[in-house]
């Protein structure tokens, strides 16, 4: 049963398995997904954290593999991407990439078209579907509707997620909890406790599997009710808890750069 999560997350200690949402958990969010940047400090923090968990980090993103390569050049990390259809089980390792279906490419067409505007974002994922409205709150209603009727017109397996600011097409396979349970069960991280930081309706899933586990879940500016048992109030409180936690010789300083 979800509760309502008012709580700030426990001090970790013994051997620990780190996964992290990277959008509104790392990076502060922006109108276009192409918008952020991600500071050498940020990096160096990640790197640190690998360490220290023996490389039992991985990063649990909606973004592509290759997007997030891009984002944190040249630092690769153990990735589940697409929620989870697209894996790196090594940050060395081959993409276990996920293609865009021909009916899911013909519905961005007519979506875009419905919306008609510059201030939405359609962004297409392989198979997954995202529609960004944050620079077009008003907009979030008719984006849902649209996908919404969509999905009546694919195959069965596909479903809808809402989030904070957009609405996603994907197929039903797409859990970042089934992603989490992947990485669970090889090494670094098996027999680890869990934890995982993430910020929207999608990352809900995978909170419900680390508390299964015995993990700690978090959720990033929470509102509202939620899986995740901790909170906490932001992106920079985030990085500070993990370099608190994680990394010992990390110093917060100013995060504006995160944001281009």
């Amino acid at each position: 049963m979800n509760i309502q999560a008012d709580l700030t997350p426990p001090l970790p200690e013994g051997r620990w398995a780190l996964f992290l949402d990277i959008d509104g958990t790392l990076l502060e969010h922006a109108a276009h997904p192409d918008s952020v940047a991600v500071s050498a400090e940020l990096r160096s923090l990640l790197q640190a954290v690998e360490r220290r968990l023996d490389g039992a980090l991985a990063f649990i993103t909606g973004r592509s593999i290759a997007a997030v390569d891009r984002l944190f050049e040249p630092l690769k990390l153990r990735i589940a991407g697409l929620y989870g259809l697209e894996h790196r089980l090594t940050p060395d390792g081959q993409i276990e990439a996920a293609d865009e279906p021909a009916d899911m490419a013909a519905l961005a067409d007519e979506i875009e078209l419905g919306l008609a505007s510059k201030a939405v974002y359609v962004e297409r994922k392989g198979p997954v579907l995202a529609i960004h409205t944050r620079a077009a709150p008003q907009l979030l209603a008719r984006a849902t509707e649209l996908v919404e009727t969509a999905l009546a017109r694919l195959p069965k397996g596909y479903r809808v997620i809402a989030g904070n600011a957009g609405v996603e097409l994907m197929p039903l396979e797409a859990a970042k909890g089934a992603a989490i349970r992947r990485f669970m069960q090889l090494e670094p991280f098996t027999g680890r406790r869990p934890v995982f930081l993430g910020d929207d309706t999608s990352d809900e899933n995978g909170f419900e599997t680390v508390n299964a586990a015995g993990g700690i879940s978090i959720r990033v500016r929470s509102q509202g009710e939620t899986a995740a048992r901790f909170a906490i109030a932001d992106v920079a409180s985030a990085i500070a808890w993990l370099a608190a936690n994680f990394n010992d010789g990390f110093e917060q300083t100013d995060r504006s750069d995160l944001v281009a």
